[in-house]
């Protein structure tokens, strides 16, 4: 939750910090980028170091180091400190996350991890939907370095209170020794990854910047491959590459996110930029999609339990399809009720396939591994909306206002983002295939990944 927070409320703090800084638009930009990018570098090192290292000691340092670093941002006499400190702040994010998750499969068996999960979920979802509005309090109030004090007394009640908590002992899989150059090889490819996608909304798919970034990604990313074949401690284990369930629901996560933080990105610019709604008026309008996330996560953790992975992800996944599909032939102001339908269909489809696959990636980790898939479900959650919004944002209009206004001025013709939608709605529908290889129901006592 205080990673989610953190996510959403700097949003509303980033124009007073531009103003109290005279930073340009690209430097406030980067205020989020770096620490994109540690995160997504980062993530899966972190797991296998979790799993090396213990991962309540991973919460540990993430949560204090993260308090160190939100107050040092707070501190900070100019923009380039904000960045670099940012960076350092993704670096203890990335501690944090697939540590969660690992612990959650210590003290749960697999056939009880759908509610811990579902809960997780929900409580991601209402703290990144509670972050502009608090952000709004606290930057209205306090200025814009409270959204960052406030991580810190909340971190320190994290680190009292699991330093109170015992976990079972993890179950040991052979050497845990990091291999340095293959994490130093993953690092690269992702945040080269990672920083190409963020470009692509600026400079578009065609842009030499693009093209060569995404280059080198695959150039890095066919190193580590080599490098891993031959590693005698690869960073991916290969029980942990070989465990289809793990590796369909990461593509599952992966695919859907993409699909629908595209599909946010694409509506909002078309009400804010066309409609000229302002922030909290569109905000309203895609709201029953935050509150169906948080309402759905807790009903798909039972049909989880009752139907299988299998069965759930398909209904998930088909209602992402079908609603990004509705939301196509919508106006989302003209048709306000059928809009808010489809949203909240989407939210709950959303929900179902983030309760499913978490719950299937971290229920099927081979022992000993629980931390490095942790970490690749974290990484599946970050690249997605990125490769989405590139996605969106490479079939939008480079003016829109000027080149959607003619059809915006029609009521009867559908959003002229509807394109936009239908692309990613079919970009959607293909995570129904790794849904498909999923179990199909939960196997009792520890998941093994097979039919039962």
């Amino acid at each position: 939750m205080v990673v989610a927070l953190d996510g959403t409320v700097l949003l509303v703090a980033q124009p007073a910090l531009q103003r109290d800084f005279g930073a340009s638009t690209a430097q406030v930009q980067w205020t989020s980028t770096a620490y994109l990018l540690a995160v997504a570098a980062l993530l899966v090192v972190s797991g296998r170091l979790g799993d090396r290292y213990g991962h309540t000691r991973l919460i540990l340092v993430g949560v204090l180091g993260f308090a160190a670093a939100s107050a040092g941002i707070a501190l900070a006499p100019d923009v380039h400190w904000v960045i670099g400190l940012r960076a350092l702040q993704g670096v203890f994010g990335a501690l944090l996350q697939p540590a969660t998750l690992a612990l959650l499969r210590l003290v749960y068996p697999a056939d009880r991890l759908g509610g811990p999960v579902a809960l997780r979920t929900s409580a991601i979802g209402a703290a990144a939907a509670a972050g502009p509005l608090l952000g709004g309090v606290l930057v209205a109030h306090f200025g814009w370095q409270a959204v960052f004090w406030i991580n810190v007394p909340v971190a320190l009640a994290l680190a009292a209170l699991t330093f109170s908590v015992r976990v079972p002992a993890a179950p040991t899989a052979g050497s845990q020794r990091l291999d340095l150059a293959g994490a130093a090889l993953l690092a690269t490819a992702l945040a080269a990854l990672v920083h190409t996608l963020s470009g692509v909304p600026e400079h578009g798919w065609a842009a030499l910047s693009t093209w060569l970034g995404l280059a080198a990604t695959v150039a890095v990313a066919a190193g580590f491959a080599l490098h891993e074949r031959r590693a005698a401690h690869p960073i991916v284990p290969s029980a942990v590459a070989r465990a289809v369930p793990v590796t369909a629901s990461l593509v599952m996560l992966l695919v859907t996110g993409g699909a629908l933080f595209g599909a946010l990105f694409a509506t909002t610019f078309y009400l804010q930029d066309v409609r000229g709604l302002d922030p909290l008026a569109s905000g309203l309008h895609v709201m029953p999609l935050t509150v169906f996330m948080v309402l759905g996560a807790p009903v798909a953790g039972g049909a989880l339990r009752r139907y299988g992975p299998r069965r759930t992800a398909v209904v998930g996944v088909a209602l992402v399809a079908v609603a990004l599909a509705a939301l196509a032939r919508l106006d989302p102001i003209g048709a306000w009720a059928a809009a808010g339908a489809a949203f909240a269909a989407l939210g709950a489809g959303f929900a179902t396939v983030m309760v499913t696959a978490t719950g299937t990636v971290v229920g099927d980790a081979p022992p000993g591994y629980a931390g490095v898939v942790g970490g690749l479900k974290q990484t599946a959650m970050s690249i997605g909306p990125t490769f989405g919004i590139a996605v969106a944002a490479g079939m939008m209009p480079p003016r829109l206002s000027e080149a959607w206004a003619p059809a915006a001025q029609a009521s009867s013709a559908p959003a002229p983002s509807a394109p936009t939608l239908l692309v990613l709605a079919a970009l959607a529908a293909l995570a129904l295939l790794p849904a498909l290889l999923l179990p199909g129901r939960v196997c009792k006592g520890v998941a093994h990944g097979h039919d039962t």
